[in-house]
């Protein structure tokens, strides 16, 4: 219990501090957008193209993860699209709803999270099964904002959808990595050496972004539904994902880094998604808040 604890704590030291150096200005405005790049299509791809390499390919890929982990979005995204609904949240707000209520933060958060408590073992299968959810996620995503946008933002077509994903970096330094694996070849040591070197500052700088990002001053008007959002997120979803891993009896630290990635917050891309096509981008960032912070507690509890 004690390691799990710690973890977690030790993750979310590291997102405080990056709230204190955006207020002390250390991480000034002007620098999110490039320091994010560097993570996004640089450090972490670094780091999850040499982990995934390094896994033997077949001992890895179990079928039954996958359906576990794909099946609990699509479900997620239907109640959601009902109940939200039913509740009269209309327009906008609706297609950000069901996006926010199923879109996680993978790359983020969801894979520190794996790495630091699971290690590199439970970080290369995180990083194989992330793969294919950011997929999935991706497409859920795009549908439920254009349900929801009524006309508004960039027209539905296939062409943007695989623009988002041709040129996903995570999803193209996974896919690179699963082939290296799958062929099993091995990386030159220079080559090796320098992703080495890109990798170790991915996930702390990574944390240090989402904290110095977090901001709740928008979050009037929208809290409720965030907080219900947060709700459908960090523990409907998981539950899920549990309930099917149960059923096709698959259990223990098999299902461990499947549960972390499911469980992981709003993705703070849906604040971009939801400007792109026509969504409410309040709510948005709200949610993105809101379930960063009260992830530490469903972490350590679906980790326990």
């Amino acid at each position: 219990m004690l390691p799990v604890v710690n973890s977690i704590l030790s993750l979310f030291a590291v997102i405080f501090i990056g709230v204190w150096a955006r207020r002390k200005g250390l991480i000034p405005p002007n620098l999110f957008t490039p320091i994010n790049r560097l993570v996004y299509y640089v450090a972490i791809p670094s780091l999850l193209f040499r982990e995934i390499s390094k896994a033997p390919f077949h001992q890895y890929f179990e079928p039954r993860l996958l359906v576990g982990l794909l099946i609990p979005p699509v479900v997620v995204f239907l109640v959601c699209l009902i109940s939200g609904k039913a509740m009269k949240i209309a327009g906008q707000r609706l297609g950000t709803f069901v996006q926010a209520s199923m879109h996680g933060n993978l790359g983020y958060m969801g894979l520190a999270v794996a790495f630091y408590a699971l290690g590199s073992d439970g970080f290369r299968k995180a990083g194989l099964l992330a793969s294919f959810l950011i997929l999935v996620q991706n497409f859920l995503a795009i549908l439920a904002l254009q349900l929801g946008s009524g006309g508004r933002g960039r027209r539905w077509d296939i062409g943007y959808f695989l623009h988002s994903l041709v040129l996903n970096p995570i999803i193209l330094a996974c896919f690179a990595g699963m082939s290296v694996s799958f062929v099993g070849v091995v990386l030159p040591g220079l080559l090796d050496n320098v992703l080495r070197i890109l990798s170790g500052m991915a996930l702390p700088l990574a944390l240090l972004l989402i904290g110095a990002s977090l901001s709740l001053g928008s979050s009037r008007g929208h809290l409720s539904v965030a907080l219900l959002c947060t709700v459908f997120k960090l523990m409907f979803l998981p539950a899920v994902g549990v309930a099917l891993y149960r059923w096709l009896d698959l259990s223990g630290s098999l299902i461990v880094p499947s549960i972390i990635l499911l469980s992981s917050p709003t993705a703070t891309v849906t604040y971009v998604m939801a400007g792109e096509l026509g969504g409410d981008q309040a709510l948005a960032s709200t949610t993105i808040s809101v379930s960063t912070l009260l992830s530490g507690l469903s972490f350590a509890g679906w980790l326990l």
